[in-house]
């Protein structure tokens, strides 16, 4: 299986980059680090898959978690993800970008708003739990906007990169995967409570099997 891993840091996977020539993945595993945001991700990711094609693009990283049922530490799989701050405040209320009627939600490749994958045959080997992802500009913060965007979808997981990943990945009709390690809840910020180390170790170690597994994967 030809593997391209997707990070928006070098520090989400760095642990994996210091082994990589023991996780028997050098072959069939490239790497690329896109930059934070939905905008170094489009166009990272974007112009890297015009020269090279693969078999599964794979995109690990850190996120929060709106859903106290996923404990910190632990990973998921995120199967669908959306924009979570992509249109305009109409003094206290927030307009989506779909109901300010610049974009269809179900445009190629959203549907209802959401851009879901499909779910390839080359995904099976992923047994993670299956969850929904919101992707913000901002990290929420505080009560009001934490409230706001869980009432509004009732996502699990918060990231910076997820949606361009999925946006970019679907345009181009390519089999994906996204993969968060949960480093603390979507709570007013406080890093005292964050288990961010937790989070990339459990990360990478996992990285390392499925990558070697890829490997010797046709």
């Amino acid at each position: 299986m030809k593997l391209l891993i997707v990070a928006a840091t070098e520090a989400e996977i760095g642990p994996f980059l210091e082994d990589r020539e023991n996780a028997g993945a050098d072959a069939a595993a490239e790497v690329l680090i896109t930059g934070v945001g939905m905008v170094a991700t489009t166009y990272a990711l974007t112009k890297h898959l015009q020269a090279c094609k693969y078999d599964l693009v794979l995109q690990v990283g850190i996120g929060g978690s709106f859903d106290k049922s996923i404990e910190p530490g632990s990973l998921v799989f995120v199967n669908s993800d959306r924009y979570g701050d992509l249109g305009a405040e109409d003094h206290d209320n927030y307009i989506d970008i779909f109901e300010m009627g610049l974009m269809d939600k179900d445009s190629h490749p959203h549907s209802k708003g959401m851009l879901t994958n499909p779910i390839s045959p080359v995904c099976e080997h992923i047994t993670l739990p299956k969850t929904n992802g919101l992707t913000v500009n901002t990290v929420s913060g505080n009560e009001r906007t934490i409230q706001q965007r869980t009432d509004r979808y009732g996502c699990a997981v918060e990231s910076m990169e997820g949606a361009a990943f999925h946006y970019v990945c679907l345009r181009e009709g390519i089999a994906f995967a996204q993969v968060r390690a949960i480093s603390n809840y979507v709570t007013p910020r406080d890093k005292s409570q964050w288990r961010m180390q937790d989070a990339i170790s459990n990360l990478n170690k996992w990285l390392a099997v499925f990558a070697a597994e890829a490997a010797q994967r046709p």
